[in-house]
């Protein structure tokens, strides 16, 4: 990523969540069923932390340091770097995830194969993100020079998506997808699939190498 809005619009990023509750309840509700409980798990693009907190993830990394001000306060181990040359040992963690980070990456596909080499045999990786071919995306992608942080970003179909995962050698285990209504003041209960709902979870593993 060339320019970090991140660094400069920090607070704006936090207010977010706080002003539109039932949408990060949503999506904290479908990253929770595909999140392994009591595992080692690493968040790539962490940011200020505020998934990591809520889906006890102990470990992230990310370029913006104002950002990670914030997830250290949150008890997050976390690191300055890039997702592309990750400073961690190989098959280090049993999980990684990339929350809306994924669009932000200069190079995901090198991005993918850092995760890759970092998570144990049989390990997961985990991204979630915004649908481009969903409401939600199709704004963003026609609102993007006026929107502060995805104005830099590379919006993905759920189909290219899962390409790009499939092309790094992990099979696709679970797709969810919400947020099929934007005006829901509740959070919504994810369903399988993709299609309907403009935030998408996917899931894959790393195949076991003998």
């Amino acid at each position: 990523m060339d320019k970090n809005p991140f660094d400069n619009y920090t607070n704006d990023y936090e207010n977010w969540f706080k002003e539109n509750y039932s949408l990060f309840q949503s999506e904290l509700l479908a990253l929770k069923q595909v999140i392994p409980v009591e595992k080692k798990g690493l968040e790539i693009g962490v940011g200020s932390g505020i998934f990591a907190e809520k889906l006890d993830i102990k470990f992230g990394i990310d370029i913006s340091e104002n950002m990670l001000n914030y997830a250290r306060k949150r008890q997050i181990n976390v690191v300055q770097g890039f997702a592309e040359s990750l400073p961690y040992p190989d098959s280090s963690f049993d999980y990684a995830v990339f929350i809306t980070s994924i669009c932000f990456i200069n190079n995901p596909s090198k991005a993918l194969d850092e995760a890759y080499r970092v998570i144990k045999n049989g390990g997961d990786l985990i991204i979630a993100f915004i649908d481009k071919d969903s409401t939600l995306g199709q704004k963003l992608t026609i609102k993007k020079e006026d929107s502060k942080f995805f104005k830099t970003a590379n919006l993905y179909s759920a189909k290219d998506m899962i390409s790009l995962i499939e092309t790094t050698k992990f099979k696709i285990t679970k797709v969810l997808q919400t947020l099929i209504d934007l005006n829901n003041k509740r959070p919504e209960n994810p369903i399988e699939g993709f299609g309907k709902g403009s935030f998408v979870v996917i899931k894959g593993q790393k195949k076991n190498i003998l």
